[in-house]
């Protein structure tokens, strides 16, 4: 695995504990807060992929573009699809007012984020955790 993916990874994970740990928290939980870093975690996922495919993305946050191209590069993301558009939906409007996550969005995102994070894992060679 090369240098930049292996950042990549590092920076999916702290997303990645972020999410989870907030969905486990029972004062006070910020929902807004796990389904963004679930996005952001799925997003990094996908850029990691590209990284170490080599190929070239624009910077963005925009899911179902990245999904796009990583399902040109390995036609087997499209079980994944559906995760992604759903994950699209919390990249950015969820940190501006009028739009607040549910307990039950939270947890249904975490379950997609889990989905695409086994995927992409399994993808770039790396162990199940």
């Amino acid at each position: 695995m090369n240098a930049l993916t292996r950042e990549w990874i590092e920076k999916v994970e702290a997303d990645y504990r972020v999410a989870v740990r907030e969905s486990r928290v029972t004062d006070q939980p910020s929902y807004d807060a796990v389904c963004f870093h679930a996005q952001q975690c799925a997003e990094k996922y996908a850029k990691a992929f590209l990284q170490e495919r080599n190929i070239v993305f624009e910077r963005t946050h925009n899911m179902i573009y990245l999904y796009s191209l990583c399902a040109t590069i390995d036609p087997e993301f499209e079980r994944c699809r559906d995760d992604f558009e759903l994950l699209d939906d919390y990249s950015v409007d969820i940190r501006y007012p009028g739009d607040f996550a549910t307990t039950d969005e939270a947890l249904a995102v975490i379950h997609f984020l889990n989905r695409i994070r086994e995927f992409v894992r399994g993808k770039l060679g790396l162990l199940k955790t």
